[in-house]
């Protein structure tokens, strides 16, 4: 129950608030303010937990992978897979610099984007499986949404 709690925060829960207040607060581009929030929670915060537990050991990553008791590569893939994500968790944190949320969630959007593609035709997830890739695909289209509006007002008149 707490890994869906902690998705479904950093995913959807969060971001949402921290705009909302940010907004009422502020003011701003919706856009803007929202992707800000979307690559802090869940690229920033979400990619350097899990990268925590995959480097510890104590993430599911190899029991997603088919294994009960994970051979030698099998750790390996998962503490390099952590690493990763722990160094673009690392970069969506610095999404609350003014003018980084895009070059900061970038790599770890674009990332959440492809791996939740790849999960769409897995048959028999689990629960867990889904959350992550639903999870994965809306972080992933919300990056891809700030940098069509960061580019379109770099590039318009």
């Amino acid at each position: 129950m707490g890994y869906f709690i902690l998705v479904i925060g950093q995913t959807v829960v969060l971001p949402l608030v921290s705009g909302i207040i940010e907004l009422l607060v502020v003011g701003g581009d919706p856009i803007l303010v929202f992707g800000k929030w979307w690559v802090f929670w869940g690229v920033g915060t979400r990619l350097l937990v899990a990268g925590l537990a995959q480097v510890s050991g104590k993430g599911p990553t190899a029991a997603i992978l088919g294994s009960s008791a994970p051979s030698v590569q099998e750790v390996q893939l998962t503490r390099e897979l952590g690493t990763a994500n722990i160094a673009m968790g690392l970069a969506g944190l610095l999404a609350l610099i003014p003018g980084w949320a895009l070059p900061a969630g970038l790599a770890g959007g674009v990332f959440l984007l492809i791996a939740g593609i790849l999960h769409l035709p897995k048959k028999g997830k689990n629960a867990q499986e889904s959350v992550a890739t639903w999870t994965d695909l809306l972080v992933g289209v919300v990056v891809l949404v700030l940098a069509v509006r960061v580019l379109w007002g770099a590039l318009g008149p």
